[in-house]
């Protein structure tokens, strides 16, 4: 059996928040949508602003700039949602939504255009990585983290699924 080569290049978007761009594979987004009133979940941290219902699935909305505590926080201009792919494969979380101002743009990136410009403090909670593309400063989410974090937050009591 032979090894796959790793791909040369890959297709990302640049996802708007607040005054900052998050970096993240196109294959990671599931749908961008217009922001609903969220339902709120008792006792949660001021970042996860409720559940949305969205396909029906209750899905978790993150403001990752309240999350990490960056930028100015998130304005009511454009406002808009981007329903990600969670990536743990955990039944209860397949999806989590980000705020986001306007629309994700979309970039083809390879190792060369992507370069790390992190100082080398710690890095604000929900960060993998800070990185310049192109012109462009951007933050890699941990998305593993936020999930982990997420499924802490709403238990395995909550379900997720719409009814």
């Amino acid at each position: 059996m032979s090894e796959q080569p790793l791909p040369r290049e890959i297709r990302c978007v640049l996802v708007p928040v607040g005054q900052l761009r998050l970096l993240l594979p196109n294959a990671t987004v599931a749908e961008v949508i217009t922001l609903s009133k969220p339902e709120p979940v008792a006792g949660a941290p001021d970042w996860l602003l409720g559940r949305i219902a969205w396909r029906g699935w209750r899905v978790p909305l993150v403001s990752f700039t309240r999350l990490a505590g960056v930028g100015e926080g998130d304005s009511e201009l454009s406002m808009r949602v981007a329903v990600l792919k969670a990536l743990g494969d955990h039944p209860e979380l397949p999806f989590i939504a980000i705020l986001t101002q306007g629309f994700p743009r979309l970039t083809t990136l390879n190792a060369e255009l992507i370069i790390p410009t992190h100082d080398g403090s710690p890095l604000p909670p929900g960060t993998r990585a800070h990185v310049l593309v192109r012109d462009d400063e951007a933050m890699i989410p941990d998305l593993e983290a936020i999930e982990a974090t997420l499924l802490d937050i709403l238990g395995q009591t909550e379900p997720a699924p719409a009814g």
